[in-house]
């Protein structure tokens, strides 16, 4: 029983480190770190994997199943 309960504690704590965010937490978060740096003119969207053609992937969230891209405008 202790042996699961360690699977269990271990897999909770690696799981923010494969992108288990959500994908409009992080994506305010980068806005928020863009914004203090004074970019100006750009648009963030959150893309699923296979449909991402344009920008430049800025992170990974909901499990690694989307990707946020910057776009310049």
């Amino acid at each position: 029983m202790r042996k699961w309960m360690l699977v269990f504690a271990l897999v909770g704590l690696t799981v923010p480190l494969f992108g288990a965010k959500p994908c409009e937490e992080l994506k305010s978060e980068i806005d928020a770190k863009l914004q203090a740096k004074g970019v100006k003119n750009y648009t963030l969207e959150i893309v699923v994997n296979d449909q991402v053609k344009e920008g430049k992937v800025v992170g990974s969230c909901d499990g690694g199943t989307k990707k946020i891209v910057y776009i310049k405008k």
